[in-house]
């Protein structure tokens, strides 16, 4: 019998564009166009600006490009590292529903961009990488159990153990390799896992998070060139003694590494996200907001909020003096507090000015994260109480936020986030970008010039 990693191999080295259902191209293309706009907006950040240095001055001159940065050529592995961080720079990176720990737009997109570059394939051809790269980082991730598992309850930031994987089955279909190779690169990237949740339990140093997806990203190009060029890895890297599920998970489920392959299709799970907000955020920044139109109330006349959720909110992301954005981008009762004063569809609302507002700060204070039911549900769903001054209370259940599956965006919607996120391109020339994305099947090259 074929190990899982084989099994995923076979699976990604035969797959085709004609293979895939429409919905599933349109939902490909849809993180594809997100991720790239992300990026771009990403790129603008002081710590990505440090990346950017980093990979000019140790490999300039290739083919490939950096995202939001128009006069920078590097080579692929570099442009992947960087990419990717770009699109984790500023927590507008989506994931998947139900949550996994996997970041399918940061792990794939910026490996198979620095490989179409690379090897001037398709837009054919990037779409069924992004497919075959999506649906076996879904499945690893699931098998994981990760609403149960000691993934990130030990401390380990989940889409940097998983994202290697992805990456390097996605840049492995745009080489064109076999099954067998395929199968060494996952081995490969097994060893290449890394990432870890300090940054959540310091008062610095919150940038580092961005680094994850770069560093997943880079590691599945590394695992692809490896594996191109006869370097072998552990065909028991998934389901093997010593493997990624004893290694992190301790119960995960084998079974689900391969099931429903060619017929269930988790691409159709991706979320994008709305906010520049860690994703567990999300529900309740949506709904406070809701219930501040609804009801005409401002920051001013809040006394307190009370945020139901998973048990994770507290162990994880109640942070209620954060010391840097990345650590505010992670706290549910900052990002709750900054939707009371200021405008969260808008990326530039969290930036230095935020971090130090007196008013925004004194309200984190009062957001108060509880368990919801036995804490284990969906991370999106919430229950919100928010008590006002003059001693009103409003209490709302959600389970959803616009961007999920179940009330996805338009393509006229990420069009209008696509302008605004690449607006450093200018207008026109992001306007040309988003049309060609729109129909990047019909693209006799992916590239960004």
């Amino acid at each position: 019998m074929p190990t899982a990693a084989q099994a995923l191999a076979k699976f990604s080295a035969e797959l085709k564009f004609s293979d895939i259902p429409t919905n599933i191209v349109e939902c490909a293309k849809d993180c594809i166009i997100n991720t790239v706009s992300i990026s771009t907006f990403g790129a603008q950040m002081p710590w990505s600006r440090m990346v950017t240095e980093y990979v000019r001055k140790n490999a300039g001159g290739g083919p490939c490009s950096l995202l939001g940065v128009p006069d920078a050529k590097v080579h692929a592995p570099y442009a992947a590292l960087a990419n990717g961080v770009f699109a984790h720079a500023f927590e507008l990176d989506g994931a998947t529903e139900p949550s996994i720990g996997a970041h399918p737009g940061g792990s794939l997109v910026p490996a198979i961009l620095a490989a179409c570059e690379q090897t001037k394939a398709d837009g054919k051809t990037a779409i069924t990488a992004f497919v075959a790269g999506s649906e076996v980082l879904y499945r690893i991730a699931a098998a994981s159990h990760y609403s149960k598992s000691p993934i990130e309850s030990l401390g380990f930031h989940a889409p940097g153990i998983t994202g290697p994987y992805a990456a390097a089955i996605a840049a492995s279909h745009v080489y064109g390799y076999s099954a067998e190779q395929i199968g060494h690169a996952i081995g490969i990237a097994g060893s290449l896992s890394s990432g870890i949740l300090a940054f959540s339990k310091s008062t610095q140093g919150g940038m580092i998070k961005r680094l994850h997806l770069g560093r997943a990203s880079e590691s599945g190009m590394l695992a692809a060139q490896l594996a191109g060029a006869g370097y072998t890895g552990p065909e028991t890297v998934l389901d093997g003694k010593f493997g990624f599920l004893e290694v992190y998970c301790r119960e995960g489920s084998p079974d689900l590494f391969t099931a429903d392959l060619h017929k269930e299709w988790n691409t159709q799970r991706i979320c994008i996200k709305r906010y520049p907000f860690h994703m567990t955020a999300h529900t309740a920044v949506q709904t406070v907001r809701d219930l501040m139109a609804e009801h005409k109330f401002g920051g001013a006349q809040v006394a307190g909020i009370t945020v139901e959720g998973v048990h994770k909110l507290q162990t994880h992301h109640n942070i209620l003096e954060p010391g840097d954005i990345g650590q505010a981008q992670y706290s549910v009762p900052f990002c709750v507090a900054l939707s009371l004063y200021r405008d969260p569809d808008d990326p530039k609302s969290i930036d230095a000015s935020a971090l130090a507002d007196p008013a925004i700060r004194a309200a984190c204070r009062t957001v108060e994260l509880r368990t919801l039911g036995d804490g284990n549900g969906s991370n999106k769903e919430v229950r919100i109480t928010v008590r006002l001054k003059d001693g009103k209370q409003i209490v709302r259940e959600a389970k959803s936020f616009k961007g999920m599956p179940v009330d996805p965006m338009s393509r006229d919607d990420l069009r209008a986030k696509f302008m605004v996120q690449a607006a450093s391109m200018g207008e026109a020339g992001a306007a040309r970008l988003f049309d060609r994305l729109d129909k990047l099947e019909n693209e006799a090259h992916f590239s960004m010039t």
